[in-house]
């Protein structure tokens, strides 16, 4: 069966087809198995290898529909150990018969639960979700006439599987009072009518008990957030909570107070694979773009985890102020997630590539069109970004009066750092010339004692604003892209380095802060204390740049 035809929700694979997969890993030949065990798929044609990769496809989906994508990966994995993978396919046959079938949610794609030419023909309509089913086509018997290829005897399929699910018609016709333009929307436009509001959610504790003035889920999530005073911490957890409403009230049709311990598991599935893409995923965007999407990109294994933690401890908050009744999220873990994470040091410049970035960035208004003021302005942000090794983070939030000069003529820049701890990072010449001439641009004084404290480091072009993080990103973006293109129009063009730029962030100006530091002679300790890593272990993980050219040069004089 050809991939793009097979069942998105697949059964069981039969007795013989286990058996199948078995005899493989235990050396059998490819063709002798398939005659053994399933002589009727031999005679429908197809190699052995691609009737056992079907098999073992479908094993890997049905583990995946089930939130098991651990799972799916030891039975990937097992395929290449022959019959020392034979324990570990045992193992995982035997839990995933005992997974129960899970629920459709009204989010899930057609092709997840409906017969292969049953959701052909619906999403060759623009019907690509169950919701889309429900709420679009008219209530009539012969509503499959308005799908043109539908036909009678596959509508009657589509009508067999909700009246299997009479909960799902309820949750999709909810979801018309939802934002129609584009029903995910960031926190502050969310507007769930009464019955997904969580005033009368399932897992509300008596109203009686509780502390919080809180008559809704929207109410009690901003309570929670008003008690991180801390602008990133607040913004990281906003996301979460908006995340995890925005799924529980348009994905599963229900309020964020009523989601049970199975959907908390699917929501583990959710974010490593938002769906469907068009709905949850996109671009960076202003929160007031409608464009917005709550995702850039699915979650790895451990931003997956944070984000568990993040949700982990609202519920657990809202149990204690007595909102809720129980955490469903508690004891929710994710397999990958607590492998070391380790510094990649290639996302930082040489100093060949550095210098060559910033030869390009002085002629950004000459050459390539920038307006006088942006240009400063992203020169500044190099430079200074570049000087101090500040976290993105902390460079949007930064005001002069966070700017300090010591009584023995020294710069400091004093920053509230993660976990809202004070730190001092040294602010160096070319900094402090960075931050002078961006300043004289925007007509304010060198002079500390003459500062409004409150005025920001970088801000707007008009006015005295400060940038939000998105913003930060979207300028450097476009330094990197302007350099990128300028790397690659050069008379021996560096495609290399124009790569490298295109997958730049703001945050690999500190690490190239970190490497450059240390490989110009900084003492690892200060660059430890001026990055304020917890541990030396990490700063020293920036020393492994000198070891490659060591090694390389080592290699030239004695290969």
């Amino acid at each position: 069966m050809p991939a793009s035809k097979q069942p998105h929700n697949p059964p069981f694979p039969p007795a013989e087809a286990i058996a199948a997969l078995r005899a493989r890993l235990q050396g059998v030949a490819a063709a002798e198995v398939v005659k053994r065990y399933l002589p009727d798929r031999q005679k429908r044609g197809g190699s052995a290898r691609v009737i056992l990769g079907e098999i073992r496809r479908d094993l890997i989906q049905y583990a995946r529909v089930r939130g098991r994508d651990d799972l799916a990966e030891v039975v990937t994995v097992s395929a290449t150990k022959g019959s020392k993978g034979l324990p570990q396919l045992n193992h995982v046959i035997e839990m995933l018969r005992a997974l129960p079938e899970p629920p459709p949610l009204i989010g899930d794609e057609v092709d997840r639960w409906l017969p292969a030419p049953v959701a052909r023909v619906l999403k060759i309509q623009g019907i690509n979700t169950l919701a889309d089913l429900t709420v679009r086509l008219p209530r009539s018997r012969t509503w499959w006439k308005a799908v043109p290829g539908l036909g009678e005897t596959l509508a009657r399929k589509v009508e067999a599987f909700f009246a299997a699910n009479p909960e799902l018609t309820e949750r999709a016709r909810a979801l018309v009072q939802i934002e129609q333009s584009g029903d995910v929307v960031p926190l502050e436009r969310q507007l769930p009518r009464q019955h997904l509001d969580g005033s009368a959610g399932r897992n509300r504790a008596p109203a009686n008990t509780c502390v919080l003035a809180a008559d809704n889920d929207m109410q009690a999530i901003q309570a929670w957030l008003a008690l991180h005073e801390a602008p990133a911490t607040q913004r990281a957890y906003r996301k979460e909570a908006e995340r995890v409403l925005l799924w529980a009230v348009v994905q599963l049709g229900k309020p964020l107070s009523s989601i049970t311990t199975e959907e908390a598991i699917a929501y583990r599935a959710f974010l490593r694979d938002p769906a469907p893409r068009a709905r949850w995923v996109g671009p960076r965007r202003r929160r007031s773009d409608p464009d917005w999407r709550p995702f850039t990109r699915p979650l790895t294994p451990r931003s997956t985890a944070y984000a568990l933690t993040v949700v982990r401890n609202l519920f657990g908050w809202l149990v204690d102020q007595r909102y809720l009744m129980a955490n469903p999220f508690s004891g929710v873990k994710v397999r990958g997630a607590d492998k070391a994470r380790k510094l990649d040091i290639s996302h930082a410049f040489t100093d060949g590539e550095w210098s060559l970035v910033r030869t390009i960035a002085n002629d950004l208004e000459v050459r390539h069109g920038w307006e006088d003021e942006a240009a400063h302005r992203a020169r500044f942000l190099l430079d200074f970004s570049y000087s101090t090794g500040l976290r993105p983070g902390e460079l949007v939030s930064l005001t002069l009066g966070q700017i300090e000069l010591d009584s023995g003529g020294d710069w400091w820049v004093n920053v509230i750092g993660k976990g809202a701890k004070e730190g001092k990072v040294a602010l160096p010449p070319l900094g402090l010339s960075a931050l002078g001439r961006y300043l004289d641009r925007r007509g304010v004084t060198m002079e500390p004692q003459r500062w409004e404290t409150s005025v920001p480091v970088v801000a707007t072009l008009k006015g005295e604003e400060a940038i939000s993080p998105t913003r930060l990103w979207a300028i450097m973006h476009r330094t990197f892209e302007t350099v990128a293109a300028a790397c690659e129009s050069l008379q021996r063009p560096q495609e290399a380095l124009a790569a490298k730029l295109r997958k730049a962030s703001p945050h690999w100006m500190r690490h190239t802060h970190a490497s450059h530091a240390l490989s110009k002679g900084a003492d690892l300790m200060s660059v430890r204390d001026n990055l304020r890593h917890a541990s030396i272990a990490t700063t020293s993980i920036y020393l492994r740049a000198d070891e490659v050219k060591r090694a390389r040069q080592m290699g030239e004089v004695f290969g």
